[in-house]
């Protein structure tokens, strides 16, 4: 399946069919799904599946955010082309940084959704994060070819402490939150994201030739 060549391709009903009928029956996708609807079981709460474009089980960068947004309801995954802003700004930061699909997972440090379907979206509470907390050891038992992993903002970056205990010496990479609110507030938003994705894509530059 070609890959969208601008953001926001999940709004076009057909390009989401084709997606999710390509998700179905996934290789690389397939234990990342279970533990999805485990999660989902466990929290009874929607989580969304991880987009079958990306790489899977076999990403080499795992990119997380911090709690799924409403546009999940619609589509079932957490993706960088979902149709929103958030989902826009990631799409081109990461095109921008010349990172392959294929080498990322977009997973999010709260997996599940925490507001009401047709609510707003708002901030996690501290006792939604510690509950987030060991669901993060069995994702990265799935992945085992990582090579970095980047923190999108203050509630994923509380993950750092968690990732250096579960893999040791596996660069960490935190950056703004891709979110429109924070983009536009400073030119140096973007600029931190950017520097911070160029960072990631030098450590997988840097491991592949390890």
């Amino acid at each position: 399946m070609p890959e969208p060549e601008r953001p926001k391709s999940l709004a076009d009903p057909a390009e989401l069919g084709a997606r999710r009928a390509l998700a179905e029956g996934a290789a690389h996708l397939a234990p990342l799904r279970a533990l999805a609807r485990a999660i989902a079981a466990e929290r009874a709460a929607a989580v969304p599946d991880p987009d079958p474009l990306d790489g899977g089980v076999s990403a080499r960068m795992l990119l997380l955010l911090e709690t799924p947004g409403p546009a999940i309801f619609r589509t079932g995954f957490v993706s960088r082309d979902n149709a929103t802003g958030t989902a826009a700004n990631l799409f081109r930061f990461l095109a921008e940084a010349g990172i392959a699909r294929r080498d990322s997972l977009i997973w999010n440090a709260i997996p599940w959704v925490i507001h009401q379907e047709g609510a707003l979206n708002r901030a996690p509470r501290r006792s939604e994060l510690a509950a987030a907390g060991p669901y993060l050891a069995p994702l990265l038992d799935l992945l085992p070819r990582l090579a970095v992993v980047v923190l999108a903002g203050r509630f994923a970056g509380a993950a750092r402490p968690a990732v250096a205990a579960l893999r040791p010496g596996l660069p960490v990479v935190a950056i703004p939150h891709p979110s429109p609110t924070y983009v536009c507030t400073s030119p140096d938003v973007a600029h931190r994201i950017r520097d911070g994705l160029s960072r990631a894509a030098q450590a997988l530059q840097a491991a592949a030739l390890s």
